[in-house]
């Protein structure tokens, strides 16, 4: 029984400390007036001097030709000149070639990449692309990303005014009622990249998103390219330059986010979820953190990238310790710390809500009484989703299976219901 209570007290702590600082993080661009006026802020007419070039990267496998057809379309409708868009597939893949060079003649800047590598996997793509770049600036959409309006405009006046090396645009999903769980699919990227990310930037050390993330080339072509066996490459080049002291700018305004869609299917999205998980795995392991000057930053690298397992890992276990400590009639203190956990737990979801308020206002979407209540109920079943991939990369972690599990798309954020709100997001950035 002591062994037991003892258990009980050491995993309620822990998951405490865990659901803390995973609400500090959230809070964010929340906790301080001056922290959420800075954020979305930097509006103002683009510095002086010559603009800069972009050369943006579209991975694309397995693709509908018209989930690419918008994507390269919304792309080349920035207006501005300087813009190359590089379509980038798989020779294997000859469907999706065809779709490629299909769109190279139809639309003028389109360049198309084709990687012959054996093995197959986006960063082996994105570096053949690479050498297709001709831009002062890389940038990476993914095939269904929807670019907003005016976009490259804000990302070249944010490189220059802040002397940047790297700016990360953020992204929403926004088909939020497509599947039972895309509800808080879209409010998870919302809180990640409306706040997490300008926190842990503010810290000097971001795993950058896969998407709307651009990068000046020369960095690119020093660093070597991105990590070809990594399956989060977009997570390992961020913590690379980290390490280097390259300097991060996140780029947040409602109007200007990329706008994608959710996995469409629980499979999807275990398997998408499992893929990030095994990826941040290897880069904890390569341990380029290491690197990062300070302490204190190194232990920051460490907690972020185990982050989906420690999450995974609160959601199954505070019901178990709970449960353990009630009907094993341990002492009142280890039960009432067995609850401890539940405080930043209640407090998480109740932000959350406020957050899928603001979620509504911004981009232009209605959120009723039954979106708030979905959100609390659907917690539990999410969580254990996010746990089955952390499990799932786990697994296939110790057996060495590093194949790429790719998302598919099938345009589920251009459906009837859903371009309204791309509608009012465009005019937001007009």
């Amino acid at each position: 029984m002591v062994v037991l209570n003892v258990l009980i007290v050491v995993v309620a702590v822990l998951l405490t400390a865990m659901a803390a600082s995973t609400l500090r993080w959230m809070m964010h661009a929340w906790h301080r007036p001056e922290a959420y006026e800075s954020i979305g802020a930097d509006v103002t007419t683009p510095p002086p001097g010559t603009p800069l070039t972009f050369s943006l990267i579209v991975p694309c496998r397995d693709e509908p030709i018209t989930v690419m057809r918008e994507t390269v379309r919304r792309l080349l409708a920035q207006d501005r000149s300087g813009i190359q868009v590089v379509i980038s597939v798989g020779d294997d893949d000859r469907e999706t070639v065809a779709h490629a060079f299909l769109l190279a003649q139809e639309f003028t800047g389109v360049v198309v990449s084709v990687n012959r590598d054996a093995v197959k996997n986006k960063p082996r793509q994105l570096n053949t692309a690479l050498r297709d770049c001709t831009g002062d600036v890389v940038g990476i959409m993914d095939a269904e990303s929807l670019a907003a309006p005016g976009l490259i405009d804000r990302v070249d006046a944010t490189f220059r005014r802040h002397d940047a090396d790297i700016v990360q645009g953020a992204v929403h999903l926004v088909n939020l009622r497509s599947r039972w769980f895309s509800l808080r699919n879209c409010l998870e990227y919302r809180v990640w990249f409306r706040s997490r990310l300008h926190g842990h930037a503010g810290d000097g050390f971001l795993p950058l998103g896969g998407n709307t993330v651009f990068v000046r080339r020369v960095l690119l072509e020093e660093a070597g390219g991105w990590d070809g066996d990594c399956l989060a490459e977009d997570c390992e080049i961020g913590v690379r330059l980290s390490a280097q002291g390259r300097r991060t700018v996140c780029l947040y305004a409602p109007g200007l986010v990329t706008q994608e869609e959710t996995p469409d299917s629980v499979r999807a999205f275990i398997k998408q979820r499992t893929r990030w998980s095994l990826g941040f795995m290897q880069v904890l392991r390569k341990g380029e953190w290491r690197q990062l000057p300070t302490r204190a930053e190194r232990v920051r690298a460490v907690w972020l990238l185990a982050q989906q397992f420690s999450c995974a890992f609160a959601g199954l276990v505070l019901p178990l310790a709970v449960t353990g400590a009630v009907v094993s009639d341990s002492p009142v203190l280890v039960v009432l710390i067995a609850f401890l956990p539940l405080a930043p737990t209640i407090l998480t979801i109740a932000f959350e809500n406020l957050v899928l308020s603001e979620y509504g206002t911004d981009m232009g979407v209605p959120i009723g009484f039954r979106d708030h209540l979905w959100l609390v109920a659907s917690t539990p079943a999410y969580q254990i989703l996010l746990a089955l991939a952390a499990l799932r990369a786990i697994g296939k972690y110790t057996t060495g299976d590093f194949g790429w599990e790719k998302t598919a798309h099938i345009g589920a954020h251009l459906e009837p219901d859903v371009p309204a709100l791309a509608l009012r997001a465009e005019g937001a950035a007009a």
